[in-house]
């Protein structure tokens, strides 16, 4: 079933759009919240979460590229669970190495006041995406967005470690300068 068929569902608001949803990227959707909580529980968790919200944002709203929109509610989802678990103590995990390395340019501080902040850092931060070369913006996305460990980066694009960091570091230099030149650090 295409993505079409599956807002459609949602749309008719037919349970079957759940279960389309689930078949089809039931396992990106894992892959991400695996990749931010590293537990299973907590990740099937994350996905089912993922599908109550799609079913609940979808209408009013119909996302574009359904994959786009699922893989953007379980990342958030899986944050806040990981932030949640993580409130009173600094655990080991992917996250709070991927947070510590954005910190010099993205203030992760969530408050109502912020919220317009935030969509003009979004904004921002995908504009500069499109500065990249298409090889910067996968290593970028993959650490970033998606919270790959630098091992699995290195696997995913056959890259030595060396080069990863190397290439990290720099993305975090030019978004830091580019994100200055915008006014939003």
């Amino acid at each position: 079933m295409n993505d079409t068929e599956i807002v459609d569902l949602y749309w008719k608001r037919e349970e079957r759009a759940v279960e389309e949803t689930a078949r089809k990227y039931g396992g990106y959707c894992y892959s991400i919240a695996y990749g931010i909580l590293s537990n299973h529980e907590d990740s099937e968790e994350s996905v089912n979460d993922t599908y109550i919200e799609a079913w609940n944002a979808i209408p009013p709203h119909r996302p574009l590229l359904l994959s786009s929109f699922l893989g953007k509610i379980t990342r958030r989802i899986a944050i806040d669970k990981w932030r949640s678990d993580h409130a009173q103590k600094r655990g080991g995990g992917e996250i709070a190495g991927v947070l510590d390395e954005l910190k010099e340019c993205v203030a992760y501080e969530d408050s109502a006041e912020r919220h317009l902040e935030k969509q003009m850092l979004a904004q921002a931060i995908n504009d500069f995406l499109g500065t990249l070369s298409a090889a910067e913006r996968k290593v970028f996305v993959c650490r970033y967005f998606y919270m790959n460990s630098v091992e699995t980066v290195c696997k995913k694009f056959g890259y030595s470690e060396s080069k990863v960091k190397s290439i990290l570091f720099r993305l975090r230099e030019k978004l830091r300068i580019y994100l200055q030149k915008e006014g939003l650090q």
